[in-house]
């Protein structure tokens, strides 16, 4: 076999492959064998039918068909390893010519990964938010836990803001009750906006036994996003009583003794959140700016692909859940189609552009991942999905997903080390030294490309065949 390459653009090339004849010879053994299981001869046993034979009955042309769909996977897979090119996706083959007894020559076009030169990162400088913790902060934070440890108690009187009201609702669209349009003994709390726009005002001022009609838009259901007419009845008014906030409250509410003890630990909670989010901040603006010093061609079909599994995923999985098609999405948002194409496919670029960077930096700084930082890593992926470390392990292994989750420590290593090359600095100008955490950096990497919930193909997939 010959082949010689042809490079088309910075991300295509275009293989040329001769075969001879003489190396068609283990395909066209096959090719008879498998015909000679699916077919039958009157005087030869099934599978004894001689190759004359089978030229004769069902033509030459089949078994050279076959014999050549057996072996084009074998000859591109030599010839991509020969010509040692990091191939993305399926090849278009076209069969150039097919001499029966002499050659075999084709063509196989295919994008490839683009070489890219990392240049100098040292100099790049980043502002993050400071860590700073607010005495406002701390009162709310506990006003937020005082709120969960709030009591109710029946009052008799009109509902306010404020109050947990006991419920019964029935939805109408076009004068019809909807199967699923009616709830009895619903707890809502007045302000909350859990529950349906338009029913506060709906039940602020009603008594126990009150009812009242109003319209809204149905968030779910069999009836999402349509305007429905709903009657709310008011059985039961209660009011909410927050504990004092005093030791006693502490000892309720935490194992702390004290009030004070309490407060510091939410200070501390609260610091420890700060520069968790500052790490994050610090990451995604070096990232950024590594991008921006990185010429990164970007596969014109890689892209295309992408975008459509970005479109795919929002609208059949995250919509779907919610009850929204698209066109209802792009209005509660208030974006046009063409705004969300064109964000889509910024966001598709730069996941392709992010990936095929921190891969280079990867292969240049030799990192490996070892097993002990993919199991922490897998550990934390199924915490994310709300699966159990074995559920999602089993998943990802019959997914054949091991190499992706690989990649994306690898990646979140490589980015580890471009951000402890950096300054960072937050809003008071004092440089902030990062620990560095290769798996919350492998987080950000992950945001950055994925396109949905699930797990997304690996833009730099081999495929071979």
């Amino acid at each position: 076999m010959k082949s010689a390459v042809e490079t088309l653009n910075p991300t295509r090339v275009r293989l040329s492959i001769e075969v001879p004849f003489e190396e068609l010879k283990d395909s066209l053994d096959a090719a008879y064998k498998k015909i000679n299981q699916q077919v039958t001869v009157k005087g030869f046993r099934k599978g004894k039918i001689p190759a004359r034979v089978i030229d004769q009955r069902f033509g030459r042309g089949a078994v050279l068909e076959e014999a050549v769909n057996d072996a084009l996977p074998k000859f591109y897979t030599e010839a991509v390893n020969e010509a040692e090119i990091d191939v993305l996706g399926q090849p278009e083959v076209d069969i150039t010519e097919l001499k029966d007894g002499e050659t075999l020559n084709f063509t196989a076009e295919v994008d490839v990964r683009p070489a890219i030169e990392i240049p100098d990162y040292s100099g790049i400088e980043v502002e993050v938010d400071s860590v700073e913790v607010s005495e406002e902060d701390i009162d709310k934070s506990v006003e937020q836990l005082r709120e969960r440890f709030a009591s109710t108690s029946p009052v008799e009187r009109a509902a306010e803001d404020g109050d947990v009201v006991t419920i019964d609702l029935e939805a109408k669209v076009e004068g019809e009750i909807l199967e699923d349009g009616v709830a009895s003994g619903v707890s809502y709390t007045i302000g909350s906006g859990e529950l349906l726009e338009g029913i506060d005002d709906a039940v602020k001022g009603l008594e126990a036994g009150g009812e009242a009609t109003f319209a809204s838009e149905l968030k779910g259901g069999s009836a999402a996003g349509k305007e429905a007419e709903v009657t709310v009845r008011v059985t039961q008014v209660a009011a909410r009583e927050l504990p004092e906030l005093d030791d006693e409250f502490a000892q309720l509410a935490s194992e702390f003794d004290t009030l004070d003890e309490l407060k510091a630990d939410s200070r501390k909670r609260l610091e420890n959140m700060k520069q968790y989010d500052q790490a994050t901040q610090a990451q995604e603006r070096v990232l950024e700016k590594l991008l921006e010093l990185v010429e990164v061609p970007v596969p014109e079909k890689l892209l295309e692909d992408e975008i459509n599994t970005r479109k795919h995923n929002l609208e059949h999985h995250q919509l779907g859940q919610m009850g929204l098609d698209l066109e209802k999405y792009l209005e509660i948002q208030g974006k046009t189609e063409e705004e969300f194409v064109a964000e889509t496919k910024d966001a598709a670029v730069k996941g392709i552009k992010t990936q095929f960077v921190l891969d280079e930096l990867v292969k240049r700084e030799k990192l490996n991942v070892s097993q002990e930082e993919l199991t922490e890593h897998l550990m934390r992926r199924a915490a994310s999905s709300n699966m159990s470390p074995d559920q999602f392990a089993q998943a990802v292994v019959e997914g054949g997903q091991v190499p992706l989750l690989v990649g994306e420590v690898a990646r979140g290593k490589a980015l580890a080390v471009v951000v402890e090359a950096a300054t960072v600095k937050d809003t008071n100008g004092e440089v902030i030294d990062l620990d560095d955490d290769e798996d919350e950096t492998a987080e950000t990497v992950e945001a950055v490309e994925a396109s949905s919930e699930d797990a997304p193909a690996e833009a730099g997939e081999k495929t071979e065949g």
